[in-house]
């Protein structure tokens, strides 16, 4: 970090290098020609990929910022490092980097889980000053999704063991219509 006489001074340069930093990972990423490689993960995508429709609530925990790998919604205006993409969050990313200079507190990020990745859903200017300064962890919601699980193979069986059943099921369901017909 480079000393400046103001704190507003120091606030635009660390915006100023995150940005750059970002055009120059896409610049390497179009060289290499793997654009999607430097694009955040979008939840609703994978979501819909593994059938994760069941929530589970967890409260607050501490994650690690690199098992951060998505967003919900916001996929776009941050890259896969989680540093800034456009110039329009720049006004929200400085006042997070000027309170995480004056070292205050600031609420917790909220995330999705889905199986060992998290997803931001509230907070991505935080963690994108946390990754910037190389901060270990956030303290966070969490909310996991669990993928539908595939269901279940039926047991493998023989021609005469399928006879035999459906014999008994006709005889049973027979025997029980026959015993309500009776009352």
């Amino acid at each position: 970090m480079i000393p400046y006489m103001d704190l507003n001074e120091q606030v635009d340069a660390d915006f100023t290098r995150a940005r750059r930093r970002a055009r120059l990972r896409a610049v390497v990423a179009r060289i290499r020609r793997h654009r999607a490689s430097n694009k955040l993960l979008s939840f609703d995508d994978l979501r819909r990929e593994h059938v994760a429709n069941n929530r589970l609530h967890r409260g607050r925990r501490i994650v690690e910022v690199d098992e951060i790998v998505g967003s919900v919604g916001r996929w776009w205006d941050f890259d896969r490092s989680f540093l800034p993409t456009k110039a329009s969050v720049g006004q929200r990313w400085k006042r997070i980097d000027r309170a995480f200079h004056r070292a205050q507190d600031l609420p917790p990020v909220e995330l999705y889980k889905l199986e060992e990745a998290y997803f931001v859903v509230d907070g991505h200017h935080r963690v994108s000053v946390a990754r910037y300064h190389d901060v270990p962890t956030v303290e966070a919601a969490v909310v996991e999704f669990h993928p539908q699980l595939p269901a279940s193979p039926a047991p493998i069986t023989s021609k005469n063991e399928e006879k035999t059943m459906m014999e008994r099921g006709k005889s049973v369901s027979g025997q029980c219509a026959h015993f309500t017909q009776s009352r």
